[in-house]
């Protein structure tokens, strides 16, 4: 083994060490509490505060953001390791575009002409929509807030904490040496402690004010992170929007299929006011009679049901969509009129379950006597 004695320095390495000692001694006594310390001003203590909470704040948000847009820890593993060698990461299906493509392969056997095999098929190229939709929405936040936040740890904050380190070892060094002037006893070795010390102050001051310095600067980089949450919700509102525009959609073409059992589209919208006006669904609308579901809507949401009377129903009757209940031959239920009074249809309650019942299949047991609620 060759050794370059050219670049060796005795001097250096004995000093080095001989401070390293002196930081560790001076580190004991202070946990014995035999010594005393430098304590760092209350502006500089709230500073280093602030970056403590805030880089475990931060660490915590990109956690459970990573976790939200990438649940199968495995894969962002993986995803973190392609990104560490600079290499594109692997084209991953999601669990939609799985489902996607199940359905439009039993569509497919079932038959593209059967009502069954027709829906399956629509919903499956929907949810493929969803599944891409799901691609730009984890791609685009990655780019927009989570990268920017882990660049933020990975960058500033260890810059902070190697430079509140090395303050550190400034401190240590300060004390050691204020140690060293009040133990000396003889006129050199004070004059030596002496100028030590101040070489010592110098550096710990020079120290204090570039950390000082970086711990400022947190201020503006949540200002930052605020600019990126931000553009993190407004992609969060753009997916959310072009899910729901997919799934409008997908109801228009499901209507249009039409049917034994057509399906009935949900206004999410009216729902809502429903719910809002009344505490009962009735947001279903039916595309080709648009005004009657509305105004079937407004029966249900205006009725007077304190007030009710007994109804035998005559013969089975199957509600047509959910704001209609369905009907047995010689079941009793309690009724009352819509308010505006309709001609065809009553409301109904059965047990829990309430709704409108066509006028023709029932017939009023006491019409004189009411059941109160």
């Amino acid at each position: 083994m060759n050794i370059n004695l050219s670049n060796f320095n005795m001097k250096s390495l004995v000093k080095e060490a001989g401070s390293t000692i002196s930081r560790v001694v001076q580190l004991t006594e202070e946990k014995l509490g035999t010594t005393e310390r430098t304590e760092y001003d209350i502006h500089f203590q709230n500073l280093a505060e602030r970056a403590d909470v805030t880089k475990s704040w931060t660490e915590k948000i990109v956690r459970d953001a990573e976790s939200v847009l990438i649940p199968n820890p495995q894969n962002r593993v993986e995803d973190y390791i392609f990104e560490k060698i600079e290499k594109s990461k692997p084209k991953r299906l999601s669990n939609l575009e799985h489902l996607a493509l199940d359905m439009i392969e039993a569509g497919g056997d079932f038959g593209q002409d059967m009502p069954y095999g027709q829906a399956l098929i629509k919903v499956g190229q929907a949810e493929q929509k969803l599944g891409q939709c799901e691609h730009d929405f984890i791609a685009t936040s990655g780019i927009c807030f989570t990268q920017p936040l882990r660049k933020f740890l990975e960058g500033e904050m260890k810059t902070i904490s190697k430079e509140r380190g090395l303050l550190e070892t400034k401190r240590l060094d300060l004390d050691a040496c204020k140690n060293r002037v009040k133990k000396a006893r003889s006129m050199l070795g004070q004059q030596s402690a002496e100028r030590d010390l101040r070489v010592a102050q110098a550096e710990f001051d020079r120290q204090s004010e570039i950390t000082k310095l970086l711990l400022d600067g947190i201020s503006t980089s949540q200002a930052s992170h605020l600019r990126h949450l931000h553009a993190f919700i407004q992609t969060q509102v753009r997916y959310y929007k072009q899910c729901g525009d997919v799934m409008d959609q997908l109801q228009r073409e499901l209507a249009n299929l039409g049917g034994p059992t057509p399906y009935t589209p949900i206004d999410l919208l009216e729902a809502a006011k429903s719910s809002a006006a009344g505490g009962m669904g009735g947001g279903a609308r039916n595309p080709g009679n648009n005004s009657q579901q509305k105004a079937n809507q407004s029966m249900q949401l205006n009725v007077a049901t304190d007030q009710m009377q007994r109804a035998r129903v005559l013969c089975s009757y199957d509600a047509k969509d959910h704001t209609e209940l369905n009907l047995s031959a010689n079941e009793v239920i309690f009724v009352t009129e819509c308010s505006p009074v309709n001609e065809d249809y009553m409301y109904g309650k059965q047990g829990l379950m309430k709704g409108l019942v066509p006028r023709a299949f029932v017939e009023m047991l006491d019409e004189e006597q009411k059941v109160d609620f």
